[in-house]
C-alpha cells in the first residue's frame, strides 16, 4: 500500500522526492539569497521603530523635565499618529497594508506597496498604537522577496510568487517572535496544506528564516541596536502542573479567548465604521480619513484612562506590549490585581479600535492581554503566577491567531526553561481557547447573517492567512 500511495504522488515517497525535483534546489538557493537583503531591511525597520518608540516615550518626556510620560501623553501622540497615517492609507498603493482585524495574511504584498506599509507602520507603532510589528514585517518581507525576483520568472511560474512571498515573510519575522522556528511553524499551520505541497513550501521558509535569524543576530551584536523582539528574560520558576493548575487554567483560557474574540469583534465593527459596511454606501475618502483620526484619538483615550485609573505609566498600555510583558513576567507579584484588570480592559478596548482602523499586527498586544489575565488569577488557591502566565500566553495566541500549534510553540519559546514542565498546561489552554474562540466566531457569523437577511459576511481567516 505505501508503494501505491507513493506512485500516486501523495505518500511519503512523494514527500521525500520534493527536494530532488528539477528546479527545487534553485528555489532553495533563491530563498537563501532573498533572506539576506530581506533580513537586513527588516533589521533596519525594527531598529528604527524601536529607536523612535524610545524617543517618543522616554527621551522626549525626559527632555521636557518629566519623570515619565504623563497620563495625557497618549492623546497628542495618537492624534499625530492618525494624522500621519491618513495620507498613507488614502493615497499610497496598498493603503498601508492589511487592516489588522483581517489578519496578517491574504495575497502577498506587492513591491509597489512596500513603501506604504513601512510608512504606515512608522506612523503608528512608535506613537503608541496598540498593535505589533509582525504584520508590517511580513508585508515588507513578502514585497521585497517578490521585488528580488524578475517578473518574467513569476509570469512563467505563477506558483513561485506565493512561495517566495512566504519565504520573505518568514525571513523578516525570523527573530521578532523570539525564534525562527515560530515563523516556520506559523507558515506550516497557516498554509493549510499537506504532503508534498507542505514540504515544498516549508523548506524555503525554514531556510530563509534561519538566514534571517543569523543576520538579525549578527547585526544586533555588531551595531548594538535593539529590535525589541518578543522575549521574557526572566520568568518565575515553576514545577510540574498539578490538578489546581488545570482547574484554574481552563477558565482562564475561556476568559482570555472571550476577551480576544470580543476585541476582534470590536475591530470588525470599527472597520465597518471606517471603511464602510457591505449593506451601506461606502464613505468618502474625507470621511474615511476623519474616522481614522477619530479612532486613533479613541485609542489614546483608552491608554490615558489606564494611567488615570492606576496612577502608572501610560506606556504600559500603549505600544505593542512586549516591554510590559517582559516586566510583568519578571515580577508578577508586584502588579496589583486592580492594575492588571485595568490593563486588560483599557488595552483590549484600544486594541479592538486599532484593529479596525490603523496599521500593525494583532498578535503582540493580545499576548500581553492574555498574560495579564493569567497573572491576575495567579493568586487563586492552588494556582500560581507562572501557570497563570503560561495559560494566558497559550490561550491568547490560539484565540487571536486561530493557530493552536503555533501558539503552543510561541508560548514555549517565551517560557524558556520552564516550557517543558508547562507543556501539558500550554496544550490544554491552547486547545480550549481555540475551540471557545471558534464557537464565538460561529455565533457571531450567525448573528451577522441574521442582520444581513441570511447573507453570511466575509470573515478573516487565521491571523497569518487572509
Amino acid at each position: 500500500m505505501p508503494e501505491q500511495t507513493g506512485q500516486q504522488g501523495s505518500g511519503p515517497d512523494a514527500v521525500r522526492a520534493v527536494p530532488l525535483k528539477k528546479g527545487y534546489l534553485g528555489l532553495l538557493l533563491i530563498s537563501a539569497l532573498v533572506g539576506i537583503p530581506v533580513s537586513l531591511a527588516a533589521f533596519g525597520f525594527v531598529s528604527l521603530e524601536h529607536e523612535l518608540q524610545h524617543w517618543v516615550w522616554e527621551s522626549l518626556p525626559d527632555a521636557l523635565g518629566l519623570d515619565r510620560a504623563p497620563w495625557w501623553w497618549p492623546l497628542p501622540a495618537l492624534l499625530l499618529a492618525g494624522l500621519l497615517v491618513v495620507p498613507v492609507i488614502t493615497w499610497l498603493p496598498g493603503r498601508g497594508g492589511h487592516i489588522p482585524v483581517d489578519g496578517l495574511g491574504g495575497p502577498p504584498i506587492l513591491p509597489k506597496a512596500v513603501p506604504g506599509v513601512v510608512l504606515a507602520a512608522l506612523a503608528c507603532l512608535p506613537l503608541g498604537v496598540v498593535l505589533g510589528p509582525e504584520a508590517p514585517l511580513m508585508g515588507l518581507g513578502s514585497g521585497l522577496a517578490l521585488l528580488a525576483v524578475r517578473s518574467v520568472w513569476l509570469a512563467a511560474k505563477p506558483q513561485l510568487g506565493p512561495v517566495l512571498g512566504a519565504a520573505g515573510s518568514a525571513a523578516a519575522i525570523s527573530t521578532i517572535f523570539g525564534s525562527p522556528l515560530v515563523a516556520a511553524v506559523m507558515i506550516i499551520e497557516a498554509a493549510g496544506l499537506g504532503g508534498p505541497q507542505l514540504t515544498a513550501l516549508i523548506l524555503p521558509c525554514l531556510l530563509a528564516s534561519g538566514i534571517g535569524a543569523l543576520v538579525f543576530t549578527g547585526f544586533g551584536h555588531w551595531t548594538g541596536l535593539s529590535i525589541g523582539a518578543l522575549s521574557l528574560p526572566s520568568v518565575p520558576a515553576s514545577g510540574i502542573p498539578d490538578a489546581g493548575d488545570f482547574l484554574w487554567g481552563l477558565p482562564v483560557a475561556i476568559v482570555v479567548a472571550t476577551v480576544c474574540v470580543t476585541g476582534r469583534s470590536l475591530g470588525g465593527q470599527v472597520k465597518g465604521y471606517v471603511t464602510g459596511r457591505p449593506d451601506r454606501p461606502a464613505p468618502t475618502v474625507r470621511a474615511t480619513a476623519a474616522r481614522t483620526v477619530l479612532c486613533a484619538v479613541a485609542v489614546g483615550v483608552c491608554i490615558s484612562a489606564y494611567a488615570l485609573l492606576t496612577g502608572r505609566s501610560p506606556e504600559e498600555a500603549a505600544l505593542s506590549g512586549q516591554i510590559t510583558l517582559a516586566n510583568l513576567a519578571a515580577d508578577p507579584a508586584s502588579w496589583p490585581v486592580g492594575a492588571l484588570l485595568a490593563l486588560v480592559l483599557c488595552k483590549a478596548l484600544g486594541w479592538g479600535i486599532a484593529l479596525g482602523s490603523l496599521r500593525g499586527g494583532p498578535i503582540f498586544p493580545a499576548l500581553l492581554i492574555g498574560a495579564a489575565v493569567g497573572v491576575a488569577c495567579g493568586a487563586l488557591p492552588g494556582f500560581g503566577y507562572t501557570p497563570g502566565l503560561a495559560a494566558g500566553l497559550a490561550a491568547s495566541g490560539a484565540a487571536v491567531t486561530r493557530l493552536p500549534v503555533t501558539s503552543i510553540v510561541l508560548a514555549s519559546v517565551l517560557l524558556g526553561a520552564d516550557s517543558a514542565n508547562a507543556m501539558p498546561l500550554l496544550i490544554v489552554a491552547s486547545v480550549t481557547a481555540f475551540v471557545v474562540a471558534e464557537m464565538l466566531h460561529a455565533l457571531g457569523r450567525r448573528r451577522a447573517a441574521a442582520r444581513l437577511g441570511g447573507r453570511a459576511p466575509a470573515e478573516a481567516g487565521p491571523a497569518t492567512g487572509g
